[in-house]
């Protein structure tokens, strides 16, 4: 009804407003063109904002069609992707149910969280995902798909992480990977001195060889060479989860990097000092104080 009037409206003050200008423009007040130029006008001025509203409704329209033509293009990809189209629908559909059901604290904690996994897809698809702290979900998500191998170093930057829950879930996540599945794990700690190698240290060791990781510890300082040393993980030498350390060398930020040179890179870094571990293994030296 608003849209009626105001054409009503509109269309009357154009045929009026035609009528009184051919009646100041003419001599005679009772000519015929007053009325045709007025209901032209008139006509003209209707025509006008059907023609306007049908070009809001064609836009609407064609908005419209593009957005389903982008879903369908997104879903058709996602078919034909490794990823599972269910998924993503079960994703939607729960979010468009939080959308209708929730209540303000539920809509905003839902925007949050897919927001936060929007932005992680986003970062894995171009090879590279972080965020701040430890991220111990990734770490036990990943070990879950792991099919190959896992290899790991432990420095200072972690070493308090062996004694939290966490941990205790990621080696149950190991444990399984390497009964159901085959994976081989290794797991390098290193050290700066000989002085760190503790009977807590040698303990951790025992606990993740009873559980199937091949497991060793390395002395910086006996080192012959100085290769690179940093906290990581490569899964089925594919993915890369590092941690770096804050200036008090505590956890600040965890990393995901599938970028084959950054791989190759920490491939051969933990190459390199695996084999560091096992020279001093069987060095004299260290065998007698190990």
């Amino acid at each position: 009804m608003p849209k009626m009037f105001w054409r009503i409206l509109i269309t009357a003050g154009a045929a009026a407003g035609a009528f009184l200008l051919t009646s100041i423009l003419s001599e005679d007040d009772g000519n015929i063109w007053q009325w045709v130029a007025s209901i032209v006008i008139g006509s003209a001025a209707l025509i006008v904002q059907y023609l306007i509203d049908f070009g809001e409704r064609f836009e609407k329209v064609d908005r419209r069609f593009n957005e389903i033509l982008a879903a369908t293009t997104l879903f058709s990809q996602v078919d034909g992707s490794v990823l599972r189209s269910d998924e993503v629908t079960r994703l939607v559909l729960g979010y468009t149910k939080v959308r209708e059901q929730g209540g303000d604290i539920m809509q905003a904690f839902a925007e949050k969280e897919l927001g936060r996994l929007a932005k992680m897809m986003e970062g894995l698809g171009s090879g590279s995902a972080d965020c701040p702290g430890e991220n111990h979900e990734w770490l036990i998500d990943i070990t879950d798909c792991v099919k190959m191998t896992l290899d790991a170093t432990s420095t200072s930057v972690d070493r308090e992480f062996w004694s939290s829950g966490p941990a205790e879930r990621y080696l149950t996540a190991q444990e399984k990977a390497i009964k159901r599945r085959g994976v081989e794990i290794r797991r390098l700690f290193i050290v700066r001195t000989e002085d760190e190698v503790t009977p807590e240290l040698r303990a951790l060791c025992d606990n993740h060889r009873r559980r199937g990781i091949d497991a060793r510890i390395a002395v910086r300082s006996l080192m012959e060479s100085s290769p690179r040393v940093s906290d990581f993980i490569v899964f089925d030498g594919e993915l890369c989860h590092e941690t770096k350390p804050d200036q008090e060398n505590n956890p600040d930020s965890t990393l995901l990097n599938a970028e084959p040179d950054h791989i190759e890179d920490h491939v051969t870094q933990f190459t390199e000092l695996w084999a560091e571990a096992e020279r001093q293994q069987t060095a004299p030296r260290v065998t007698a104080e190990t």
